[in-house]
């Protein structure tokens, strides 16, 4: 059996905000095949997103799943979530958790000497990274986007969500609780995860926040599109929920048609609605997902 070794570990940004950073390895760290950064969305900080434990849902944990892999795992809370600092008098944009992703791969290129990243974001987390791709190229080896957005247009979410723009606007954080978490499953396709799984993603959540930033919710209603694909030069992947409903199916291909790096892939996930890892398919995200982290670079470019 591997012994799968957890760390935490923190850094700041700036002069006063604390982030803190969670990694699980396989223990031997000189011959590991990459280093992941999970990157979590809006209504939930890192860990609970990235490091869920389920009984009798094996390999519930996608960092552990990649730990065993070969891979250093590594998630962090944006500001604003979970255990990082949460006392500055902002709403936590992406534009902010595109900053605390430059604070954090920094600090994990000093303390492990590794190379550029393999970096997956979801949801808004997506658009972070995305963000933070274009900003920092030289950092990101590969990049997956799963349940991104990109002008926003036919989401039905957004849609709906904007009819509170006013609200979210006027208040820099908004309340969470288990009833929140549930409707995450229930307003897409209700069926795509198991209760059991639903129920421990509430308790890890909560854990950790009662309320959590309007940020991204106020860009992702009103400020997008927040980049231009053209900027993110390296290998990319778009990951898609067959039911998500965040994700326009029609403004994802007319993204994906201008990334300009030809090393690129666009997964529409069967059975799937937002939540990837938290879905009764998640074996199929982690198959797309470590098939690209893995795929050969190309050795002839005509």
């Amino acid at each position: 059996m591997t012994t799968i070794v957890a760390e935490e570990h923190w850094t700041t940004k700036g002069d006063d905000v604390r982030l803190f950073l969670f990694s699980k390895h396989a223990g031997d760290l000189a011959s590991v095949k990459g280093t992941i950064l999970f990157v979590h969305g809006s209504s939930m900080a890192s860990t609970p997103t990235f490091d869920l434990q389920v009984e009798g849902r094996p390999d519930s944990s996608v960092m552990e799943f990649f730990a065993k892999q070969g891979y250093d795992t590594w998630c962090v809370d944006m500001e604003g979530y979970g255990r990082s600092s949460k006392h500055r008098p902002i709403n936590c944009d992406i534009d902010n958790g595109a900053d605390d992703l430059a604070a954090a791969s920094a600090y994990i290129q000093q303390t492990r000497g590794c190379g550029p990243f393999l970096v997956y974001g979801i949801s808004s987390g997506a658009l972070r990274a995305a963000v933070f791709a274009a900003r920092h190229p030289e950092r990101v080896a590969r990049l997956a986007l799963d349940a991104f957005v990109w002008t926003g247009e036919g989401s039905p979410t957004l849609q709906e969500r904007a009819k509170k723009l006013p609200e979210f606007q006027a208040n820099l954080r908004r309340p969470i609780d288990r009833a929140f978490v549930q409707s995450i499953f229930e307003r897409d396709h209700p069926g795509t995860a198991d209760q059991a799984t639903i129920d421990a993603f509430a308790s890890a959540i909560i854990a950790l926040d009662d309320s959590i930033p309007n940020g991204t919710y106020v860009d992702m209603c009103s400020k997008l599109p927040l980049l231009d694909p053209a900027d993110l030069t390296m290998p990319t992947i778009v990951m898609r929920g067959e039911y998500d409903g965040i994700a326009g199916f029609d403004d994802l291909i007319a993204f994906f048609t201008r990334l300009p790096n030809p090393d690129k892939a666009f997964a529409v996930m069967a059975g799937i609605a937002h939540a990837s890892f938290q879905q009764k398919n998640y074996k199929t995200v982690y198959h797309i997902l470590q098939s690209f982290f893995e795929q050969p670079a190309p050795v002839y470019r005509g």
